[in-house]
């Protein structure tokens, strides 16, 4: 990873190895459902800009618990960029590799992880200095199969699969050296925060922290 402000802030998204991705309704809901990840133990929060109470959100979560790590997430656009560091995220997620949104990031200081599903897309990241890639849709795209055939031409690439991936198969994910975390949505189902239940969403996040501990330590042991 890079050095500075980016370093330490992907590095944080590697220590951690889950990246909840998060839509929320309403700012309201970042309050109830912060509490519930630090509580869990889930201290790193992807906040999708897939709905219009994105900025507000990040901005919440920022001010009320600084613990946590907070990200914006499918940024589609130099706006979306733009509103992400207005709201204090510490880094920006994309689905895919838009190269204005990522020079965007780039050229603001707002560390990002694009979206790639392909060589070609690993090697734009590349001509760019980045080393920690999105591995987005995982599933669709060929899963761990696929990532280990991107590993081979490009060892220094690390990866944060998302999209397919819960507590049933996190594990075959986090268990493979150049993987730094997974993303995904399963602990922070949008039904649960529609009805608060923010008990249920602590359970899960804690629930996946174990998992993830878990599957890193048969996988790194060799290592």
């Amino acid at each position: 990873m890079g050095r500075g402000m980016r370093g330490e802030i992907l590095e944080g998204i590697g220590r951690c190895g889950i990246v909840p991705v998060i839509r929320l309704e309403s700012a309201e809901q970042a309050r109830g459902l912060g509490r519930a990840l630090v509580a869990g133990g889930l201290l790193v929060a992807e906040v999708t800009f897939r709905s219009a109470a994105a900025s507000g959100a990040i901005a919440l979560l920022r001010k009320e618990y600084p613990e946590l790590l907070v990200g914006a997430g499918t940024v589609l656009s130099v706006v979306q960029v733009e509103a992400a560091l207005a709201a204090g995220a510490s880094f920006a997620v994309t689905p895919g590799f838009n190269p204005r949104v990522v020079d965007a990031c780039l050229a603001s200081g707002l560390p990002v992880v694009p979206g790639i599903n392909s060589p070609s897309q690993v090697e734009m990241a590349l001509e760019l200095g980045l080393d920690l890639l999105k591995f987005f849709p995982a599933e669709a795209s060929g899963g761990v199969k696929m990532l280990a055939s991107l590993h081979g031409p490009y060892p220094e690439i690390s990866f944060v699969p998302t999209g397919g991936i819960d507590s049933s198969n996190l594990a075959s994910y986090l268990t493979l050296p150049y993987v730094a975390a997974v993303g995904g949505s399963w602990m922070v189902r949008e039904e649960l925060i529609a009805s608060g239940s923010w008990s249920e969403i602590e359970r899960l996040s804690d629930e996946a922290v174990s998992l993830a501990e878990a599957a890193r330590g048969r996988g790194r042991v060799s290592n």
